[in-house]
């Protein structure tokens, strides 16, 4: 009785997966525990591809051990429910699990938002403004039931309690303290419940997007009572003058087309749209389906490009024996492509979308200086800045648009009052890695952020104020050698930055860093050393360029 036992092998009745862990006997001597192994070739499989190590993450806790202890004690329904994940029906262990996302899944559910655009484009553009917002309301209200069940009321209590805030402080910095300690704990909570080693589809998905957006409406609302001589040209576009509705309220946190991934938008927009105002020509629909129609385009020529090259390219492989048996210059490289190709996950979900936003007209940006309408209000990605800029901050510009812009306007340029441009910078990072999630592995990436973004403009500053480096980077022979050599650098350490982002957890990052040597650390934090000594021995003092000239 104390011996091997098969995958799989049913303990007690209740069919729980057995494999790959200790586990009490079914007989022999008290406290002996019988262990399963793999034998032969199975042995040396790692684990991420041993199918009976699958543990389905919807009924399992941390570890095994503990998953069958609450079994026992007849509480799994409870667990899911508070962890948002009691869908009704068992899942075998084997089974992987439903919740985590693909590109293909998330592109599916952002195109379920032109029908709902269309039909708001043809029907309802200058109708009564509640019709609108009802509109709005139901069909976000429908896709969070469609995607998370009854977990759809975590939304709808945070907008709800959000809206008395509103009404019963009014336009006070007491409602703004209020309203970001509570959003930002419910998600935090959420996040506490609902945290696994993968990146899954849970009501905090959405919920994460809805915290931002009602933490910018209680401070639009609370610069919207101040006189306009205290508010910067920026606050005054945003600031609302009005006291929103309730169902004005819940139209602008449930708007379809952002619910799911975004993008941010204001309420000053929202209303523009549902007064018909979000048009390149006054009193008639916007002329914005083409622009829709070539951004869904090209988020599913990136949806392609992903799908295909991650048959060769997975964050799976980063952890595998197969990569730290590899040579050094392979493992660097990986991370290279890796780090490219990762993102195009997000870039599909962010064009889809935006092409929903455009279609309704909430893409609406105003018109340039030729008189031609431009689309990008709603724009999360630079796609061609993106691709082709060798700069990190580059990157920064054309990635995720609107959330950095929300996270400038919000929390960095609120924090003007410490008087350090570079710890508002740190803190405004440090909410981005929280508001992402409780994992070690966003605080790493966003801490290399700040180091990389740093040292590059110190680099940068060097280069343009030493006449020797100044000439050598204006030779145009050797202005091609210095793009491919700036993408190499740009895309291994954004690529390295990238590692904790989308593995998480402490033991899964730190395994990748060791297997590289910390090499992004190592060279960053000596470049922010030595560029000082540097820029004093090949930089001239300003008196000697002066007499010079």
């Amino acid at each position: 009785m104390g011996g091997e036992r098969r995958p799989g092998a049913v303990r007690g009745g209740r069919g729980a997966a057995a494999a790959g862990f200790q586990a009490p006997a079914a007989g022999g001597a008290a406290g002996r525990a019988a262990t399963w192994r793999p034998r032969g070739r199975a042995a040396a499989w790692p684990s991420w591809r041993r199918p009976w190590a699958r543990r389905s993450r919807r009924c399992a806790s941390s570890s095994p051990s503990s998953w069958l202890a609450f079994r026992d004690r007849g509480g799994a329904c409870l667990r899911l429910v508070l962890k948002g994940e009691c869908r009704g029906g068992g899942e075998s262990g084997l089974e992987q699990d439903k919740n985590s996302w693909s590109p293909w899944d998330m592109a599916i559910r952002g195109e379920r938002g032109y029908p709902f655009a269309l039909f708001q484009r043809y029907f309802l553009f200058q109708k009564e403004t509640y019709l609108i917002h009802l509109y709005n309301a139901l069909t976000g209200l429908s896709i969070a039931y469609f995607n998370f069940g009854m977990q759809f009321f975590h939304s709808l209590l945070c907008v709800l309690i959000q809206f008395l805030i509103l009404r019963l402080m009014g336009r006070t910095i007491t409602a703004v303290f209020t309203t970001f300690l509570f959003q930002m704990t419910y998600l935090m909570a959420g996040y506490y419940f609902t945290a696994t080693e993968h990146y899954d589809i849970k009501w905090t998905m959405p919920h994460c997007v809805l915290t931002l957006k009602l933490i910018g409406l209680a401070i639009d609302y609370y610069d919207g009572g101040k006189d306009l001589e205290f508010l910067t040209p920026e606050q005054r576009r945003f600031a609302v003058r009005g006291v929103p509705t309730l169902l004005e309220v819940s139209g602008f946190s449930y708007f379809y087309g952002a619910f799911m991934v975004g993008p941010q938008f204001s309420m000053t927009d929202y209303q523009k749209l549902a007064r018909g105002e979000m048009t390149d020509v006054q009193g008639q629909r916007p002329n914005s389906f083409v622009p829709a129609l070539k951004r869904l385009s090209l988020g599913l020529f990136f949806l392609v490009t992903y799908t295909l090259s991650s048959q060769y390219i997975s964050d799976e492989y980063l952890i595998s024996d197969d990569y730290m048996e590899k040579p050094f210059w392979f493992r660097c490289g990986y991370i290279l492509i890796w780090g490219k190709i990762i993102l195009y996950k997000y870039v599909t979900c962010w064009l889809v979308t935006e092409g929903v936003c455009i279609l309704v007209g909430l893409g609406y940006n105003g018109k340039d200086q030729n008189g031609k309408p431009m689309w990008d209000a709603c724009a999360n990605m630079k796609v061609w800045l993106y691709e082709t800029t060798p700069l990190f901050t580059g990157t920064i510009a054309s990635f995720n648009i609107n959330t950095n812009a929300w996270v400038a306007r919000y929390i960095f340029k609120r924090l003007k009052f410490l008087g350090n441009k570079l710890l508002s910078q740190a803190l405004a990072l440090f909410f981005l890695a929280i508001w992402h999630g409780l994992h070690s592995g966003y605080l790493v990436c966003f801490q290399m952020e700040l180091l990389i973004v740093i040292v590059e403009r110190q680099v940068i500053n060097l280069v343009r104020d030493s006449p020797p480096l100044s000439t050598l980077a204006s030779i145009t022979a050797l202005q091609p050698i210095f793009y491919v050599l700036q993408q190499a650098n740009h895309w291994m350490f954004m690529g390295y930055s990238l590692v904790p982002f989308c593995l998480f957890t402490w033991d899964k990052w730190m395994k990748v860093y060791r297997s590289i040597y910390f090499l992004g650390h190592v060279l960053f934090f000596t470049l922010l050393l030595v560029l000082p000594y540097i820029r004093k021995l090949i930089v001239p003092r300003k008196e000697k360029l002066k007499k010079a000239e």
